[in-house]
């Protein structure tokens, strides 16, 4: 039976959550490891399975110690650069097996390098065509009067020098309720934007919600959300004109980042030469409302 494993996850917006009493299957889940681990640490492990690899076939070369012609430097380390120039295919033609043990091993580890091989090269592929999303969230998101309603307004920018088609956002809210019954449960509330949708995303894109009445958001306090281990969720998902492909990106608020009676520094300006100005270096600033 897998082992059980405890498992660790930091929120963006700050908390943390312990998984316990889930089986551990890293090595039936390689793909997923590799896909979601930072680049040194994949890089590390691809570096130790080449240095393994090669130290094991050194070691089954060694079993007959005259298998290989020429070999140089003399001993062990002679027999490991010779497994490093078989595994690449490389054959420099100074050393080769010379018996029919030596041949055997050698096609062993030509057969075995060339699948390992390709899937390295396959997880290299998949690791830089996956689409990223450069999407810039404000740090905080704000309360205030908007047309005679409290409204609850987030920020969101593209980082980069195109265009997201078609972007879509979602808000959510998450929640601890109780049940009529008395039963404790965690519920997610969708809370309607006043425009979920932006055909070009390029430049800054703020997103309202108006605390109406029916809001599930309505009548609530900052001790009440904290309360309600509140979390706020926006998703955002759109299409990379330059690639093609689908971008996603999310970020969380707890009650924490919520600000009642602020809004946002304005970062657009206009130059006297009539050209619009965006200056993101105030993107995540806030000021309170007079």
């Amino acid at each position: 039976m897998p082992r059980s494993s405890r498992v660790t996850h930091t929120l963006q917006s700050g908390r943390r959550i312990v998984r316990d009493g889930l089986p551990r299957r890293r090595w039936q889940d390689l793909y997923h490891v590799f896909m979601t681990i930072s680049w040194p640490r994949l890089f590390a492990a691809f570096a130790g399975f080449f240095v393994v690899f090669n130290l094991l076939f050194a070691m089954i070369y060694s079993l007959q110690a005259t298998d290989i012609a020429r070999l140089n430097p003399p001993g062990f380390w002679g027999r490991f650069f010779f497994s490093v120039e078989t595994l690449a295919t490389v054959g420099y033609g100074d050393m080769y097996p010379q018996t029919v043990f030596a041949h055997i091993v050698a096609s062993v580890e030509i057969f075995t390098g060339m699948m390992s091989l390709a899937l390295i090269a396959g997880m290299m592929f998949a690791r830089f065509s996956r689409p990223t999303a450069r999407i810039l969230f404000a740090r905080h998101a704000v309360i205030r009067p908007l047309d005679g309603a409290p409204t609850l307004m987030l920020r969101a920018a593209n980082e980069r020098h195109n265009v997201i088609m078609e972007a879509q956002a979602h808000l959510r809210l998450v929640r601890d309720e109780q049940s009529i019954e008395g039963y404790r449960i965690r519920r997610i509330h969708d809370l309607r934007l006043r425009r979920s949708e932006q055909p070009a995303f390029l430049f800054g894109w703020t997103l309202l919600h108006t605390l109406a009445p029916d809001s599930p958001l309505a009548g609530a306090t900052l001790k009440s959300l904290q309360a309600d281990n509140a979390l706020l969720i926006l998703t955002l998902v759109g299409i990379d004109e330059t690639t093609g492909q689908t971008l996603m990106a999310r970020q969380e608020y707890s009650a924490e980042m919520l600000r009642w009676q602020h809004t946002f520094a304005d970062i657009l300006s206009t130059g006297a030469d009539g050209v619009d100005h965006f200056d993101y270096a105030k993107f995540h600033d806030i000021v309170p409302l007079d």
